[in-house]
Parts: C-alpha cells; structure tokens; sequence
C-alpha cells in the first residue's frame, strides 16, 4: 500500500499537464484523472492515516467536479 503514493503523483501530474490543454477534450481528462488521483490519495491517506491529506483530497474531489461541470459549460 506504501507504493500507492507513486502511481498516485503520477496520475496527478499528468492530469495537471492536460488541465492546461486549450482544447476541451484533453481538459476533460485531465479533471477525471484528478477525480481518479484523489481516490488513489485518499486510499494512501487513509493507510497511513493522513488525515489532512484525506481531507484535502475531498475538498479537492468537489473543486474538480465543478471545473469538469464548467469545462463542459
């Protein structure tokens, strides 16, 4: 479980590149590779008992549910 935290950055990284994309498409899955991201976070957050991390990751959850709702807008 300790080797989550690496496909996790990675996942959020690559996200992070094509959130900056002009167009919509790749823009689109940059937020559902955050949302995937912060699953991936969370599980690790919750193994190690991350608890601000868990959090965070809710929070962060929520604020790319609304960038991907107005993505799409």
């Amino acid at each position: 479980m300790d080797l989550l935290q690496w496909p996790a950055m990675l996942v959020t990284v690559a996200a992070s590149w094509l959130v900056a994309s002009q167009r919509q498409g790749p823009r689109r899955w940059a937020f559902w590779l955050f949302l995937f991201s912060n699953v991936l976070w969370t599980l690790w957050g919750w193994h190690s008992q991350a608890w601000a991390l868990v959090t965070l990751q809710f929070c962060l959850a929520a604020i790319n549910l609304r960038g991907a709702h107005k993505n799409d807008g």
